[in-house]
């Protein structure tokens, strides 16, 4: 039986594809983007959270860690993540839930036990299952094996990806998905490097396989302030919709919800430096949109 590393599953979405829908956060990426809202999903390992506010100071976990990777600071738990495991040894004795590992290894059974449970909803609403991440196909063979569970169980299908691995990984995929929600962050190949980690080359490539074959796409472009904010930058990844023969481009508001979790992780969020606001102010951003020349392309914010 198929196992992947799964760190959340979000039950009656309303947001990413058709119906009432269940989404399954895969671990793994392959791109480093600065704005990141899931920091825990880029790794594929299990990773250790602290959230300071719910320490009770009780200490218990430092004598629970196997490897004394845990020690008392001014700011409460202080964790050596070069000693630490991700065991969760500590998290089992925490039950003020300060410490929390994101991330279980499940099977495709384990998976569909709580999928299942919304079969109804799904059957009544058009909905369904919806990979997300991450990048749920950074874990390719467990998420072929999801997407195709869910066929096999009559669901609608549903992927949110940013398109940056090869061909043949799309195509295994492929046959078993309704809908891709595809991420286009930019079209400058250098440009999208530097902020990502990658260039867009590989993304571009599959984007356009997935509309040379008639597939059922939507664009969602992360309006990120300081990287693609910019008419110019907007209007290019329009043209390209347009282009390829796409036709919905969805447009979704910068935000800095997931800035705590880098704390969390004992990490930097970098972007906040970078961005100088923390929202997309959207009258601005519709008066930006009324700029764009869009033919019959449907355009819509935050969907």
């Amino acid at each position: 039986m198929e196992e992947g590393t799964v760190f959340d599953i979000q039950r009656f979405s309303l947001h990413d594809g058709t119906g009432i829908r269940t989404i399954v956060f895969l671990k793994g990426c392959s791109l480093e983007c600065m704005w990141c809202s899931n920091p825990e999903s880029k790794s594929l390992d299990p990773q250790l959270f602290y959230w300071q506010k719910k320490c009770i100071a009780c200490k218990a976990c430092m004598d629970q860690c196997p490897q004394r990777a845990l020690s008392w600071s001014e700011q409460g738990i202080a964790c050596d993540r070069s000693l630490c495991t991700n065991c969760g040894d500590c998290c089992k004795t925490c039950y003020a839930e300060a410490l929390v590992l994101r991330g279980r290894r499940m099977s495709v059974d384990e998976v569909f036990d709580e999928v299942l449970r919304d079969q109804l909803f799904y059957s009544l609403s058009g909905g369904g299952l919806t990979l997300s991440g991450g990048e749920p196909v950074a874990q390719p063979g467990f998420a072929r094996a999801l997407l195709q569970r869910a066929k096999q169980e009559g669901m609608n299908t549903a992927i949110e990806t940013a398109g940056n691995y090869s061909l043949e990984s799309l195509q295994a995929i492929d046959p078993f998905v309704d809908m891709y929600l595809f991420d286009v962050k930019h079209t400058d190949a250098e440009k999208h490097k530097r902020f990502t980690g990658k260039d867009n080359g590989l993304i571009l490539k599959n984007l356009a396989w997935l509309a040379d074959n008639k597939r059922n796409v939507i664009v969602r472009v992360p309006v990120i302030p300081g990287f693609n904010d910019d008419v110019g930058t907007l209007q290019s990844i329009v043209d390209l919709a347009i282009q390829l023969g796409i036709g919905q481009v969805s447009f979704l508001p910068y935000h800095e919800f997931g800035r705590n979790k880098y704390a969390a992780l004992g990490q930097e969020y970098a972007y906040g430096k970078i961005s100088g606001r923390v929202s997309l102010d959207l009258d601005a951003f519709n008066r930006t949109k009324g700029l764009l020349r869009t033919a019959d392309l449907h355009i819509n914010v935050g969907g």
